[in-house]
């Protein structure tokens, strides 16, 4: 038998031995402590009920109507209401209640390619590579580093005291070392690290959803103006005919001697301020295009929505109580998540008060011919643990602790902080409904009885008893009404959708991914996604 195979036996020999006591070793290791304080969620208290939500009923939901017609009473209720139960709360596609398939096909294009969308997922995705980044530091860390050197001494670097006649060596030396080190977590630092890591992939995942609720939100508002101002150039184009009518009037009537040319001029001036208004309609509905265009991903230059002057009435929209809504804005599971991480980072600075141990060993082969580079007796290596404890730092640990201790006290701020005002957004989507539908119903009535006043005042002033100048300022009123009538509603509806994104869209605190999912590595439709 060789002695290299005697050797070798000996070490298997060895290894096999060690093998189980390491392992125990190696097991207790892994379950250190975790020091730090334990995350509890705060505990918030919600009101009851909404203020301004209207008192129950049961409305039978119908699909949203253009409000050229009469306006029927939402939920019968002489206001806008919402339907009950909150079992029917809004899921997904949120914007479908609206059944408008122009908008849907809208929403759809911007969750594929709205590029704040995509930001937001990217961050996501790098959130959750940082999850790995962390859990690494649990595992020994191996590396080889071969060599081949070949140098030369100098001839005249030998000592004084030695006598040498050589002009210099030249010497060949090939290294082939490995070396294995690891720090055990003896105190929970890495996996507080972890823990960490997956909150802050939480909280980008939760920033996510949220920036796609708002992104869907201001789709659906910019659509809704941009409809309002169709429906607006339409109530300006009726006024325009309108009063090239009472023109063709006065014109006919001066011819005729029976009006005089003051009329004339009137009605012409009235006439030139309709058409006036109806252009400068024009500039608003561009610019909500175009912003529509950069919402969906594309270019405003190649990007166009047909004029279709339709305002719709809000449907009944489903409402849960107050406690509910924390479980489904994404903003408020954002900032829950923020303070997990905060606590989190509070148990890494704790850890920093206990000593570090650190196992490594390393070894190899080294030789100066290629020849007995492998060999045996070319072998070496050398292991040995090590303990670093910091003995003195002049309070920075202590001063850590507190820095990430009111950090953590400040997001809990935070978190009380947007769980009031999302209370109070709600509140006030609930209250502007209420109150423009009660508008609009006080505003047809002036818009009818502004009718009535115009047509009575053009009888006046065809049987000559009015001058055409009452003609014109009833004319204007109209208009007024008209265009306050027209704005209002533009503002019912696009108080619906501020109240849909309010109460969370259709997002609930179950579609935040688990601690689970996002320490997984991406699947293949995750990574075709980001490309």
């Amino acid at each position: 038998m060789k002695i290299s195979d005697l050797n070798m036996r000996r070490i298997k020999l060895n290894s096999t031995r060690l093998a189980l006591p390491a392992a125990a070793v190696l097991t207790f290791l892994l379950g250190g402590c975790v020091v730090g304080p334990k995350y509890h969620a705060p505990a918030t208290q919600a009101p009851a009920e909404y203020k301004e939500a209207p008192a129950p009923s049961a409305p039978t939901p119908a699909p949203p109507q253009s409000t050229n017609s009469s306006d029927p009473t939402i939920g019968g209720l002489g206001g806008w209401s919402v339907a009950q139960p909150s079992d029917a709360a809004l899921r997904g596609s949120w914007w479908e209640v609206y059944n408008d398939p122009e908008l849907n096909a809208l929403e759809e294009q911007l969750n594929t390619n709205n590029l704040s969308i995509k930001q937001s997922y990217e961050n996501f995705m790098a959130a959750r590579a940082m999850i790995r980044e962390a859990r690494s530091q649990l595992f020994p860390t191996a590396s080889v580093t071969p060599s081949w050197t070949r140098s030369r001494s100098s001839a005249n670097s030998a000592p004084t005291a030695v006598v040498t006649t050589a002009k210099g060596v030249q010497a060949t030396l090939i290294n082939l070392p490995a070396e294995i080190s690891w720090e055990p977590d003896l105190w929970g630092k890495v996996r507080n690290s972890v823990r960490q890591a997956q909150f802050q992939a939480q909280l980008s995942a939760a920033d996510l959803a949220n920036v796609r609720l708002s992104q869907q939100a201001t789709l659906a508002t910019y659509f809704f103006e941009l409809r309002g101002q169709d429906a607006l150039r339409q109530v300006l184009d009726n006024t325009v005919a309108a009063d090239q009518k009472s023109l063709d009037l006065a014109r006919a009537q001066y011819e005729t001697g029976i009006s005089d040319q003051i009329a004339v001029v009137q009605a012409q001036a009235t006439l030139e301020s309709a058409q006036a208004q109806a252009t400068n309609t024009g500039l608003l509905r561009a610019q909500y295009e175009h912003a529509i265009a950069v919402l969906v991903g594309k270019a405003a230059s190649e990007f166009s929505i047909p004029v279709k002057p339709l305002l719709i009435t809000p449907p009944p929209l489903p409402i849960s109580v107050p406690s509910k809504l924390l479980e489904r804005r994404p903003d408020i599971a954002a900032s829950e998540r923020t303070m997990a991480a905060a606590n989190a980072e509070i148990g890494i600075a704790y850890a920093a008060y206990y000593p570090n141990l650190t196992l490594s060993a390393s070894g190899g082969f080294s030789s100066s011919t290629w020849k007995h580079l492998l060999d045996i007796p070319s072998r070496f290596w050398s292991i040995g643990p090590s303990i670093s404890e910091t003995v003195f730092d002049a309070g920075l640990r202590r001063a850590t602790i507190h820095q990430y201790v009111a950090v953590y006290n400040a997001d809990l701020a935070g978190y009380r902080q947007t769980v009031l005002t999302a209370f109070q957004q709600v509140e006030d989507a609930l209250a502007s409904l209420r109150v423009l539908s009660q508008q609009i119903q006080q505003q047809r009535q002036a818009v009818e009885f502004n009718q009535r006043a115009l047509d009575l005042e053009l009888q006046r002033y065809e049987s000559g008893i009015d001058p055409y100048i009452d003609v014109v300022i009833q004319q204007n009123s109209l208009l007024a009404s008209q265009q306050i009538l027209t704005e209002i509603e533009i503002q019912r509806t696009t108080a619906s959708v501020q109240l849909i994104e309010a109460l969370g869209g259709g997002w609930d605190r179950s579609q935040l991914p688990t601690v689970e999912q996002i320490t997984q590595k991406p699947t293949q439709s995750e990574t075709a996604l980001q490309h």
